[in-house]
């Protein structure tokens, strides 16, 4: 009788968003979130850097290997970071920020620069498919320095598709890996994040499929942006599609925190998503750490 191939097993190592507390992030946040996230048992913190110079990258390096974690980071797009508009000056400013966000990560050891990297998040506007095309072809001539620099200083960008709440450019990885192709860089690849799949795609395990080869970071969280695993998605079948795609890449819990009023605006928390944000940490590292430590016969289970 034959049997299934097994995928070999790959441990992907948890981590977790410092947005789940706090926004925006300072070096006194490190001091008291590093060694808590540690103590948990993480192996990575996700560090967003929403204005470079916001917290420290050498003392923040030292903080986090002292620690015994690995660090990720990702951008952050306001409304003045724009690789989209037909404005030079704008499109210039958020190169440099997102050059700025790439020599951070190296500075702090993230493999990665997580996010939306193309528009500022919120921006809605329709477009016909001749217009979505030119709009298409300027990020992809403007990205291509930045990911240039990425693959001189060892980081890559991990270009990631948001609902259709928070954009109208890039909802689903089919969309952005028409970008990761068109720039052409292995500097350049694909964020996929399970609270945005499970609103945009038919499929998340047929998505994670598309991007084989191109995944470049991974965030989790539960459909109700709360805690992975007390929620509908289906887990399993996400998870041996990332086995499958050989991803042994970190996958970092991405939420945020309604105790924080720029941060609930901005991602649309208007309840608390778990009896406390340590209990969503503790309680997800606890659901993903045997999900994403295990081999798979085939292809599910």
């Amino acid at each position: 009788m034959e049997h299934a191939p097994t995928v070999p097993s790959i441990l992907n190592p948890i981590g977790v968003s410092t947005w789940l507390w706090t926004s925006p992030l300072s070096d006194a946040d490190l001091d008291r979130l590093v060694p808590l996230i540690s103590g948990w048992g993480f192996d990575i913190i996700e560090l967003p850097i929403e204005q470079p110079g916001g917290w420290d990258p050498a003392p923040t390096a030292d903080l986090v290997a002292g620690a015994g974690l690995g660090a990720t980071t990702c951008a952050v797009m306001t409304p003045d970071r724009d690789l989209t508009t037909t404005d030079k000056a704008t499109t210039a400013v958020t190169q440099d920020y997102l050059r700025q966000c790439i020599d951070i990560a190296a500075a702090v050891g993230s493999p990665t620069v997580g996010g939306p990297i193309y528009a500022p998040v919120g921006r809605l506007w329709q477009l016909d498919p001749d217009a979505r095309k030119r709009t298409i072809d300027r990020l992809v001539e403007a990205l291509r320095p930045v990911a240039e620099h990425a693959g001189r200083m060892g980081v890559r960008l991990a270009l990631e598709p948001l609902n259709r709440y928070e954009t109208s450019l890039v909802n689903t990885v089919e969309q952005a890996m028409d970008i990761v192709t068109g720039v052409g860089s292995p500097a350049l690849g694909v964020l996929l994040d399970t609270f945005h799949m499970n609103i945009e795609e038919k499929d998340p395990a047929a998505a994670v499929r598309t991007a084989a080869g191109h995944i470049a970071h991974v965030q989790a969280c539960g459909t109700d942006r709360g805690t992975p695993g007390a929620d509908q998605f289906a887990w399993d079948r996400f998870a041996d599609a990332l086995a499958a795609a050989s991803y042994a890449g970190p996958v970092c819990i991405e939420s945020f925190t309604a105790h924080n009023a720029a941060i609930a605006r901005a991602a649309s928390i208007w309840r608390p998503l778990a009896t406390t944000q340590d209990a969503l940490a503790v309680d997800g590292l606890a659901f993903l750490r045997p999900l994403f430590s295990r081999a798979t016969e085939g292809v599910s289970r």
